[in-house]
């Protein structure tokens, strides 16, 4: 008898709420976190109707609540093609490259999430997930050391092998068969208190990079933070000492802006953890801590250009003493870059989804006549163009986070070259082009558009 497959986007979504009720009985602060932006996230909709509106059209609002992204780093290739078979199971592919090595963390990364419409409006759950790049461990025996160790390991338990290959050869997994994945491969997510070395082992991987040692040193990878959306991160970033959460000096990504663009990040401080190494001794690991996140429109190649170059001119400015100085700086700096919606589009510097309006579809009926050209149409209120949003990652945002829950050590930059093929190779396949899917996206959107309109 065929099995009743359910629904990649139902295995996402039963994961994702099993890796945050996890979290939060581990890290207590993540669930004063999820309060926090609640808050925050609910008296932005009442004071805001314009935003209100416009994710409702968007068909945002009801993704809110669920909205997480993880992030997981991993130390052999292996591990990274089995997480790429892991996560295709719940509807999730890798998007993008991204090289952190560049700025001081030894790690290479891509993001595993939906892709199509239907399954980011249902739960666009995301994993940033790193490989560690042992060829950038100076000491030739401390590389081959910690190759050796992370070789003894595996991360994944043998109900979560057994279910993998299951999963594929029946192309998906019944009701009972993803509860069981879904408590099976939490367990490559969950904290171990035991690291797998000795604490001079530990100290010396430690001391070539904190990062290393927290992906080398344990049985499992362990998740080290999930993360809700806010509407207004500059109102989460004020509020936190009031929740008794001590934030990160400065938001990571562009400034505040009327129109937000790409991705807005902070964090509190990773927690201080007790562990206990092979030789029985206790010590303390600094991994894990809590993020928030604002997105805003997925910005095209053009308006990605324009704001690396000037995130570049920002970076060459002197270090700010405090977060508002430092997003004055950064909104001097991007005072150049359009702050409305419909420059950003005119110009084609931003992504849009676009749609007939309820008056275009009346007036559509009555059989009026259109103009045949998107602007003209927009103008006269037969069409409407909602900000498309980011779903990706910054790297040099990415590595800001990293760097200050390592400690707030800055690290130089590695003298190596981006790696993409090693990683692809790693991975088992190319990484998908983020481009163009938000391409994609717009254009399936102007096609329904044209269709309805007859054009």
């Amino acid at each position: 008898m065929t099995p009743t497959l359910v629904s990649q986007d139902d295995i996402r979504t039963a994961f994702s709420e099993a890796m945050s009720t996890m979290y939060r009985q581990e890290v207590p602060q993540y669930a004063t976190l999820l309060e926090l932006v609640a808050d925050i996230n609910r008296r932005t909709l009442i004071a805001d109707t314009d935003l209100a509106e416009r994710l409702a059209a968007g068909s945002e609002t009801e993704r809110l609540g669920v909205e997480r992204h993880g992030a997981i780093r991993v130390g052999t290739a292996e591990e990274l093609a089995t997480l790429k078979r892991v996560f295709a199971l719940m509807g999730m592919f890798p998007v993008g490259y991204y090289d952190l090595s560049q700025a001081g963390v030894p790690v290479h990364s891509t993001a595993f999430r939906p892709v199509d419409e239907a399954a980011l409006a249902r739960n666009p759950f995301r994993v940033f997930t790193s490989l560690l790049r042992l060829e950038l461990i100076e000491d030739d025996d401390l590389r081959r050391q910690a190759a050796s160790i992370l070789a003894q390991r595996d991360i994944f338990t043998p109900g979560a092998w057994e279910l993998i290959a299951l999963g594929e050869r029946q192309g998906g997994l019944d009701r009972d068969q993803a509860e069981r994945f879904v408590a099976e491969i939490l367990e490559t997510f969950r904290w171990h208190q035991d690291a797998t070395v000795d604490h001079d082992t530990y100290q010396a991987l430690h001391d070539a990079h904190r990062l290393i040692a927290d992906v080398v040193c344990f049985r499992g990878p362990h998740i080290n933070h999930l993360t809700p959306r806010t509407l207004d991160i500059d109102a989460a970033q004020a509020a936190m000492p009031d929740y008794g959460i001590a934030p990160k000096a400065v938001i990571e990504g562009p400034p505040p802006r009327r129109c937000p663009i790409l991705l807005r990040q902070t964090s509190f401080k990773a927690l201080e953890e007790s562990v206990r190494f092979a030789e029985l001794a206790e010590g303390r690991h600094t991994a894990r801590f809590g993020e928030i996140e604002q997105r805003g429109v997925a910005l095209t190649p053009e308006g990605r250009e324009r704001y690396d170059t000037l995130l570049a001119h920002a970076r060459e400015l002197p270090k700010a003493p405090d977060n508002a100085t430092h997003q004055r700086q950064l909104g001097e700096v991007f005072a150049s870059l359009p702050d409305d919606y419909d420059t950003l589009r005119r110009e084609g510097l931003a992504y849009f989804r676009y749609a007939v309006t309820e008056r275009g579809r009346e007036r559509l009926a009555a059989q009026e006549s259109h103009p045949r050209d998107v602007d003209s149409l927009i103008d006269q209120g037969w069409i409407a163009a909602t900000p498309i949003t980011y779903e990706d990652f910054l790297p040099v945002s990415a590595a800001g986070i990293f760097q200050s829950n390592l400690g707030d050590t800055q690290h130089q930059a590695y003298a190596s070259e981006s790696n993409r093929s090693a990683f692809e190779l790693a991975l088992g396949r190319p990484v998908l082009d983020e481009f163009a899917l938000y391409a994609e996206l717009e254009t399936d959107s102007l096609d329904r558009v044209r269709q309805q309109l007859g054009l």
